[in-house]
């Protein structure tokens, strides 16, 4: 729910201002991983030497200060969901999610039902571990299955195979009810049918969300200075259609570009970043935004762990070390990244939301929504602006209307 400001704060602003603060999530970034992933552009990084343990113990400690340090910016805010990404944070005990989900609860009131998140992948998966992971207040389980074929998994440079890619889907369903499954298509070597019979195989297993992104070679990636060969645009633009109509006939919403899920169950977290909504990051490389009556500022946390927690350790309770980068939006910026994720939702958004999410009217990007309506790429009325099919289909020529320096 947004909080209100007093509009003493907007009356005779040469600026704009916002009425109302937007939802606030958390995101908690967890970088280790058993392997890093040839695709992979995240920051992660493969825990080595002995044991190839990492630094759990160190790296909860400095979370917790660095969430400390982070209060002035968010305090009397209420948290509506929160997010463990990596890496992988399965890797993490029970006992170290349970410890900072504690001191998150004890720092910033926790919004009822509010959505908590994991993400784990198959080669990590213990049973009484995952058990434990509920109990202590995980109530969504995002598992990295990427493929349930053997051939992909390897080719994708995957710890888990085939075999473990289901007994992980049915642990998770055990312990959780809600359950999202993160899958690739347009692989190498993949044909459509392959790709059918992964999302087949999502589907007959009844999780309640499945997220269906498309491969693409990123810079500072194994794949990207060694490219494997990977199906054509033709082909690929075969696997998404399919994708979208096979979802579609088992009763899944593709409620945004890559997402796919049975009614009302849609990531919260996520909803909240497209619908522009505020969200604080700790962790290493965690991005931050954040919205005050007369600013939005973006913030960066150091990425390499061992400089983040160096950083860590010198933070206090006023001073935030961990924050690498911080820059506060332009009007131009404020329009472009509304839009840049407000027009990956199918639905689109209504109107008003543009102006309570950025303190600008809608009419400051009225020229560009012309011309967009023009070229048949949204629909726009006085109370939504919606993608159409060509717009989904080509949404980079859609955003590049709305970039600032056009």
């Amino acid at each position: 729910m947004a909080t209100l400001i007093s509009p003493a704060f907007v009356l005779g602003s040469q600026t704009p201002e916002l009425t109302a603060l937007p939802p606030l999530s958390l995101y908690i970034h967890i970088p280790w991983c058993l392997k890093k992933c040839p695709y992979c552009d995240f920051n992660s990084h493969e825990v080595k030497g002995e044991g190839r343990q990492a630094p759990e113990a160190e790296y909860v400690v400095a979370l917790i200060r660095d969430l400390e340090s982070a209060l002035p910016n968010v305090w009397g805010r209420s948290i509506a969901s929160i997010f463990f990404g990596g890496g992988t944070p399965s890797l993490f005990s029970a006992q170290s999610i349970d410890q900072i989900l504690a001191t998150v609860r004890m720092l910033l009131p926790l919004e009822h039902f509010a959505e908590v998140t994991m993400e784990a992948n198959p080669g990590t998966f213990e049973a009484r571990k995952f058990a434990d992971f509920r109990a202590a207040g995980v109530n969504r389980l995002s598992v990295g299955i990427q493929s349930f074929n053997a051939r992909h998994l390897r080719a994708l440079g995957r710890v888990h195979d085939d075999r473990e890619a289901h007994r992980a889907v049915e642990m998770a369903l055990k312990h959780f009810a809600n359950v999202n499954l993160d899958l690739m298509y347009a692989l190498p070597g993949q044909t459509l049918a392959d790709a059918r019979a992964d999302i087949e195989t999502a589907c007959a297993s009844g999780v309640a969300h499945i997220s269906a992104y498309h491969l693409t070679l990123e810079p500072n990636t194994l794949f990207y200075r060694y490219p494997p060969v990977l199906p054509d645009d033709e082909l690929s633009a075969e696997m998404q259609v399919m994708i979208e109509r096979l979802t579609a006939s088992k009763g899944y919403v593709n409620y945004e570009t890559s997402a796919f899920a049975q009614p009302g169950r849609e990531s919260r977290h996520n909803l909240n970043y497209w619908r522009f909504g505020d969200y604080l990051g700790i962790g290493a490389g965690a991005h931050s935004k954040i919205s005050f009556a007369d600013k939005i500022i973006r913030q960066m946390r150091y990425k390499q762990p061992k400089e983040y927690l160096e950083k860590a350790g010198q933070a206090s309770a006023t001073s935030a070390s961990t924050i690498q980068t911080q820059d506060e939006l332009s009007c131009a910026d404020r329009g472009f990244e509304f839009m840049m994720n407000a027009l990956r939702l199918t639905a689109g958004f209504e109107t008003q939301l543009f102006q309570e999410r950025t303190g600008l009217p809608i009419s400051t990007i009225q020229r560009q929504l012309d011309e967009a309506e023009q070229r048949v790429l949204i629909v726009q009325d006085y109370q939504r602006i919606t993608p159409t099919l060509i717009g989904r289909r080509f949404l980079n020529d859609l955003l590049q209307i709305f970039l600032p320096d056009k």
